[in-house]
């Protein structure tokens, strides 16, 4: 099943005491709680309480949203290493990274060996930890097209690392729905939001493209779904995205 939830970036600006409260408000099951939004890296002690706060709202840890970009630190082991320990305190299940900073055709043949190097030795050390590792579905990344995304995680070849997805503006409404079929079991959460001509609406007039995605989604499988980019970052209209997420995910495939 896809349980609904929210991106805790949503409401940077807020404190996570508001975030949960919207949660609760919405009848919402669960957060992916931001990196630098909500929780710092490298500060298990906050993650710590975080993660009680939201098991006490009677919610889930969907995942931890890191900023952790494959190719822009020198020594990306040590970075990464506090990411995961932000995300192993907050018992995410899993740890959601950015394949890295340019266009995937921009990216030279050398240049892309030495991320595929890194995302190899990140999905390894998420898996000696616990947890899953999810390349943010975007663009000016590697996983900004189809063939890019899923060539990464031939190349790589762990079974740790997946992705999550959204419906990026860089494609098409069939090239979206393809990637969708081509993920696969490697498709983990997904982020979801309605923007048309890169403007945020409300979910409700993209209801009709969100029951297609739905449809190219294994719904018998456990993943998130979480709202995010809300319309003039309105409480109001989160909650009004809420109800139409929760028609979304209750009706027939």
């Amino acid at each position: 099943m896809i349980i609904p939830g929210m991106v805790s970036a949503t409401f940077r600006q807020k404190p996570a005491e508001d975030i949960l409260r919207l949660c609760r408000e919405a009848g919402l099951s669960a957060v992916e709680w931001s990196e630098n939004a909500h929780v710092l890296p490298d500060d298990p002690e906050r993650a710590d309480e975080l993660y009680r706060k939201t098991k006490k709202a009677g919610l889930c840890v969907a995942a931890y949203g890191s900023y952790f970009r494959l190719g822009e630190q020198e020594s990306p082991e040590d970075v990464f290493a506090g990411s995961l320990a932000s995300a192993k305190a907050l018992h995410a299940p899993l740890i959601r990274i950015w394949a890295g900073t340019e266009a995937s055709d921009q990216v030279t043949p050398g240049k892309r060996e030495q991320l595929v190097k890194e995302a190899v030795m990140i999905g390894r050390m998420g898996a000696r930890m616990g947890i899953k590792v999810a390349f943010e579905w975007h663009k000016n990344t590697l996983t900004d097209t189809n063939e890019s995304a899923i060539k990464l995680l031939a190349e790589a070849d762990q079974d740790n690392l997946y992705c999550l997805w959204q419906p990026t503006v860089a494609l098409s409404l069939s090239q979206r729905t393809e990637g969708l079929d081509l993920l696969g079991d490697r498709l983990l959460n997904l982020h979801i939001y309605y923007w048309q001509d890169g403007v945020r609406r409300p979910l409700a007039e993209g209801t009709e493209e969100w029951k297609l995605y739905l449809k190219h989604v294994d719904r018998r499988r456990d993943r998130y779904g979480l709202l995010e980019f809300v319309m003039d970052n309105s409480e109001e209209q989160f909650l009004e995205d809420a109800k139409t997420l929760h028609a979304l995910l209750n009706s027939p495939c």
